[in-house]
């Protein structure tokens, strides 16, 4: 069919050129602005996809960069750290040059402390001066606000990290299940003799007193306990055909024997029998009364009379006096120091004989020797000065034995703590008074103290399970009981045992931390307190965003404490106190000076190991965890949106020649009516 009011071929051609203009136009867009998805009309589900992922690379973005900026901030802050270290590094040796006193004048200690007034108005001024962007870093500003100063039995507190969330707070519980111990090593009093007579006073030795029934009289024996344990007659008492008496000791028994000879005894001669025992003294009624005491010898006076002489040895373990009748009118007296004797030589005049007199030639016999004149109950009197002695009522020899409250022999240990070891040796009758002092005058060196009134207890400075006490017995005497009284040869103390938040936490010492997702802290509470507690964390702290999302979960939270010499420090004080004229300057205190400067170099090296350990391990793996999965994003986003240039080239050569062929058809296409003319000729 012939038209010429529609040509179809030119409406068909048009479309077709149409459509490949189109099909050019897009090609020509994709390669211009090089995205396949130019519009939502290209790839709506696409450009959903791309838009999703465009939006979480933007946001990675800024978490990359963010990340990179608290690595900075961290950098600044662990720089100036380490030049607070370096400066107490310096402080410390000089503390530690201070110690030598023996070596330095005042004035090169006065020298010393005035560096270290220097270094701690420089450690002040970095804390005040270390600044990011105008942001202060070291002032305190970036720690935590906590009500934990409110706490009495808390020591010391550090809140490294915490995570408030969107309530802004977080509460505390601590729950102390058992609290921290020492090591400690008893020792009983078994060690010990059980009493402690001093060789100067008038002290008794423990002593015994037997009646014994002899020809219907009663005779008293006194004497030391140790040796007079009981009193026998050997075959009987009615002294009817004894002929004679004998008296020994065996055990502590003491045995009389008589002989079966026709020569008759009597009391005087038990009598004489017992007295002739060193250490005992036999009377009967109205003859006076004596007693053998510690270092002590004493003698009675004239029948019937309640006074004596007692005889003391200044720092002797023993005293023996013997009586003898002297050649001289008047009474003397002389020491023999290699047996510890006195010998007395009563005058031939009995009147010359008296109380007074024998006590004032006692005293001069030598220096170490004094003498008293005691009543019947044994108290110094001079009521009775001049009453005289007679031979006859004298023994030939009164002695007795001091007891010592000290050692029972020789003993040498070595004793070990935390600090180091000391070795010591005591001889026999040290006292448990001597070893507590010789052991404290170097419990810093050993980091062992003792104590105790009636047994001995070595006890560790220091609490947990660092703290040791170890006692080695390198040798002691047969008579020796100190190792067998030892509770223990060694021992360790115990370590807190708490919880946070219901959450276990490490103990050392008296010392408490837990480390989660959400709290990082440490405590120190007093020493070997059980007491619970509770306290809020209500701010602060330096908060970084890590993530590209904006929550808690990829946000990390830390706590920058101040490097003032007002708040570094530890259980044994703050850093200011090592200025002139405070409690551990160099003059003041040198050893408290050594321990806190020693906490404070531990505290900062520790909170650089901390930013350190944040800026390793989170940052920089948070880098690199960012820039890795932004450039996964990446690809993903481009596979979707980015054009394809060599599909849109040959996409682009094929519309042109579409183009170009559709133009040349839809030129044959206007052609065709004009045919019609040749049919009206």
């Amino acid at each position: 069919m012939t038209r010429i009011n529609t040509n179809v071929s030119s409406l068909v051609a048009q479309n077709r050129l149409q459509s490949s203009n189109a099909d050019l136009q897009k090609s020509l867009t994709r390669l211009s602005t090089g995205l396949r998805i130019n519009s939502g009309s290209d790839d709506p589900a696409g450009l959903l996809a791309s838009e999703a992922l465009r939006s979480e690379i933007t946001g990675l973005t800024k978490s990359i960069s963010n990340t990179q900026r608290a690595s900075q901030i961290i950098s600044t802050a662990d720089s100036a750290l380490g030049q607070v270290s370096n400066l107490l590094n310096d402080v410390r040796g000089l503390v530690v040059e201070a110690g030598n006193s023996g070596a330095l004048s005042s004035d090169e200690i006065a020298a010393n402390q005035l560096q270290i007034d220097s270094s701690l108005e420089a450690i002040n001024r970095i804390a005040q001066t270390t600044t990011f962007q105008g942001r202060k870093l070291l002032d305190g500003s970036q720690d935590y606000v906590s009500t934990v100063g409110s706490v009495s039995s808390i020591k010391d507190a550090s809140i490294d990290q915490a995570k408030l969330g969107t309530t802004g707070k977080i509460d505390v519980s601590v729950d102390i299940k058992k609290a921290a111990e020492k090591a400690s090593v008893d020792i009983s009093s078994d060690a010990f003799n059980a009493a402690d007579v001093d060789p100067t006073s008038n002290s008794e030795v423990a002593i015994n007193e037997l009646d014994i029934t002899v020809g219907g009289e009663v005779i008293t024996v006194r004497g030391n306990a140790d040796l007079l344990a009981s009193v026998e007659i050997e075959a009987n008492n009615s002294l009817d055909a004894v002929a004679a008496v004998k008296a020994g000791s065996e055990s502590g028994d003491i045995v009389i024997e008589v002989d079966g000879d026709t020569n008759a005894s009597d009391v005087d001669d038990v009598l004489a029998a017992l007295n002739g025992i060193d250490g005992l003294e036999a009377t009967t009624a109205g003859a006076g009364t004596g007693a053998a005491t510690a270092a002590v010898a004493q003698v009675t006076a004239s029948a019937g009379d309640a006074a004596n002489i007692e005889v003391t040895g200044d720092g002797l373990d023993s005293v023996t006096v013997n009586y003898v009748v002297g050649t001289d009118a008047a009474a003397s007296a002389a020491f023999d120091a290699d047996t510890n004797t006195v010998t007395v030589s009563l005058g031939t005049d009995a009147d010359a004989n008296t109380l007074s007199n024998i006590k004032t030639a006692i005293t001069a016999s030598d220096a170490s020797i004094s003498a008293d004149i005691v009543d019947a109950a044994g108290d110094t009197t001079a009521a009775n000065d001049s009453i005289t002695i007679s031979t006859t009522d004298l023994p030939e020899e009164a002695t007795a034995t001091k007891v010592s409250a000290g050692l029972k022999d020789d003993l040498v240990f070595q004793l070990s703590g935390v600090e180091g070891a000391e070795t010591f040796n005591f001889g026999a009758g040290t006292t448990l008074d001597q070893i507590k002092s010789a052991v404290n005058l170097v419990s810093d060196a050993t980091g062992v103290e003792a104590s105790g009134t009636t047994d001995l207890t070595f006890t560790s400075s220091a609490y947990g399970t660092d703290a040791l006490v170890s006692v080695d017995v390198i040798s002691e005497g047969d008579d020796g009981a100190f190792v067998d009284s030892l509770s223990a040869t060694r021992s360790t103390g115990k370590d807190i045992e708490a919880s946070v938040n219901g959450v276990k936490a490490s103990g050392d010492g008296n010392s408490l931390s837990i480390n989660t997702s959400t709290l990082d802290l440490s405590l120190t509470v007093d020493e070997g307190s059980s007491t619970d507690f509770s306290f809020s964390i209500t701010g602060g702290g330096a908060t970084f965003q890590l993530g590209p999302d904006v929550n808690s979960t990829q946000q990390a939270s830390l706590g920058i404490g101040s490097v003032s010499t007002g708040k570094l420090g530890g259980a044994s004080g703050r850093l200011y106190e090592l200025g002139s004229g405070q409690a551990k300057s160099l003059t003041n205190d040198v050893i408290g000076a050594g321990k806190i400067i020693d906490e404070v170099i531990s505290k900062v090296v520790g909170a650089r190991g901390r930013l350190g350990s944040f800026q390793s391990t989170t940052l920089e793996s948070n880098l690199v965890s960012l820039n890795d999965t932004k450039a996964n994003l990446q690809e993903a986003e481009s596979s979707i949106r980015d054009a394809d240039f060599a599909q849109e080239s040959a996409n682009l050569t094929r519309a042109q020649i579409l183009v170009q062929s559709g133009t040349n058809v839809l030129s044959l296409a206007n052609q065709n009516p004009q045919n019609v003319l040749s049919l009206l000729r």
